[in-house]
């Protein structure tokens, strides 16, 4: 795991979930999480379905945020877990062992939990302060994403407050991916845009 991690937010999106999707593709993303937190079941089994055809065919992973029961029907290639949601061991026994599963951490004990519960990565959130996500908690920072790296084995996604003038720093303190929500999806050529950050990895 190494680049770019896109996730879908139709409320800062210019263009919509399926095309943002269309456009993540075009930049050759490894991971797509499609995110949905105010849509009924229904809706979300309907668009993520969408998507799993949109990405059908390609190298890109699916991923559904928070829902296992939505990952299944779909057949997604995994979910990503908050630590309000299942825990990773229950998800692990629903999934099997060649789904993919994802897991937000805040912390140390938190992103060893994960590693032990057999996460294939953790989410470390947010790196600093956002306005993407309203409940993200207070900012974690870069020692504390520095002392998870040191600590863990398994791929490190960053997200929180990323933009293209700190990735660099972020990736510098141990990140394998990193995401930036607002900065892409605000922006006219979401590919291009996903392709700058791309970009930060080569530096």
């Amino acid at each position: 795991m190494r680049g770019y991690y896109f996730i879908t937010d139709s409320n800062c999106s210019r263009l919509g979930n399926e095309e943002d999707v269309s456009q993540a593709l075009k930049a050759e993303v490894e991971i797509i999480q499609y995110r949905d937190k105010t849509a009924n079941s229904g809706d979300i089994y309907r668009e993520a379905k969408t998507l799993r055809a949109i990405c059908s065919g390609t190298k890109t992973k699916l991923i559904i945020n928070d829902r296992v029961d939505i990952a299944l029907a779909v057949n997604a290639d995994g979910v990503h877990l908050g630590q309000e949601d299942l825990p990773c061991e229950v998800a692990r026994r629903l999934l099997g062992r060649e789904k993919i599963i994802g897991v937000t951490v805040h912390n140390l004990k938190e992103a060893l939990k994960a590693e032990k519960a057999t996460a294939d990565y953790i989410g470390v959130s947010p790196i600093f302060a956002t306005r993407t996500k309203s409940d993200s908690g207070t900012p974690c920072g870069l020692e504390t994403l520095r002392e998870i790296r040191a600590n863990c084995k398994i791929p490190i996604v960053a997200i929180g407050g990323i933009n293209l003038q700190n990735a660099c720093e972020v990736i510098e303190a141990g990140a394998d991916m990193i995401c930036a929500i607002s900065a892409v999806l605000t922006k006219e050529d979401v590919a291009e845009e996903i392709r700058r950050f791309q970009r930060r990895f080569e530096k």
